[in-house]
């Protein structure tokens, strides 16, 4: 543009302009503009595919009654705050449902910080939930944030929950009533705006009756429920899940292409897959990798 003034720029950018050129200009003005453009649009690019990546093996797959059921249920509590317990025997993805609600809430551009409170020391979860001061035990040479501090504005998911000590349960009970805690070795309280997911493959009412879960915790937690059905009541959505498994894992170990015969097919509809989604995943894949032939009569 001939217009050489300081909202000219301004305003062309805000309209959808890459570059704002005044006259007269020359050529290598041009190029220099054109090669910032390129480089860009290649970045963008880029962009998309990483996250097209990402996303790859983190869909819930199928078309049975309950998953049609089970992503209505997701889609109508995501963009709540509501608290979330995700039940469900191990291997059936309670996992990928924590992702699925958060991706489509309104905290999906904030974190989404995942624990896994079975593969925690006792004595370490207080820390690694709510952080520490240095020094405030042996070891502790610098201050730490917790988990809770991590996930301020975003989603933290509590996998296998029900593996908390009843101290530990109580403390994340006041963090759930008041959104405040202390770290570990300090005073000041701490403010979080969090939303919790928790997820555990056992049975929490037994636990109550039994003395190893804090009922008010389990109401507290327990706003909405979401079930993660077994692999064996899934029907067909088993040979999809073997079909996508198949196409994952050659792609990721370079295997060349691999297919499922009706063999394999009607082998994988009658096994009773105790271990569900994580064991029929395991199995494709060990099943591409060491397979000689392109069609895949048994799963190994």
């Amino acid at each position: 543009s001939g217009e050489g003034t300081v909202h000219e720029p301004f305003k062309a950018t805000q309209m959808g302009a890459f570059d704002y050129i005044e006259k007269p200009f020359t050529p290598e003005r041009i190029l220099v503009s054109l090669s910032r453009c390129l480089d860009f649009k290649r970045m963008a690019d880029a962009n998309k595919r990483l996250n097209e990546e990402a996303l790859k093996g983190l869909e819930l797959i199928g078309e049975c009654e309950p998953m049609q059921m089970l992503r209505k249920l997701i889609k109508k509590v995501a963009n709540t705050n509501s608290r979330v317990l995700v039940l469900g025997e191990s291997g059936t993805g309670k996992e990928l449902i924590a992702k699925s609600l958060h991706r489509q809430s309104e905290r999906a551009t904030r974190p989404l910080i995942k624990v896994n409170c079975a593969a925690i020391p006792q004595g370490l979860v207080e820390s690694e939930l709510f952080g520490h001061e240095k020094g405030a035990f042996t070891g502790a040479i610098r201050t730490k944030k917790g988990l809770f501090e991590q996930a301020d504005r975003g989603t933290l998911f509590l996998d296998e929950i029900g593996e908390l000590d009843l101290n530990v349960q109580a403390k994340l009970l006041r963090v759930l009533q008041s959104g405040e805690f202390n770290r570990v070795g300090a005073d000041k309280l701490i403010t979080v705006d969090v939303r919790v997911i928790a997820a555990t493959h056992r049975d929490l009412e037994e636990m109550i009756e039994a003395g190893t879960f804090r009922e008010d915790l389990y109401y507290r937690l327990n706003v909405g429920t979401l079930r993660a059905p077994p692999l064996r009541e899934r029907g067909e959505d088993i040979r999809q899940l073997a079909s996508h498994f198949l196409e994952l894992a050659c792609e990721e170990h370079s295997v060349g292409s691999r297919n499922l015969t009706p063999e394999a097919l009607n082998q994988i509809s009658t096994y009773h897959w105790p271990g569900n989604i994580r064991e029929l995943r395991n199995m494709i894949e060990r099943t591409a990798i060491l397979s000689e032939s392109e069609d895949i009569v048994a799963i190994l």
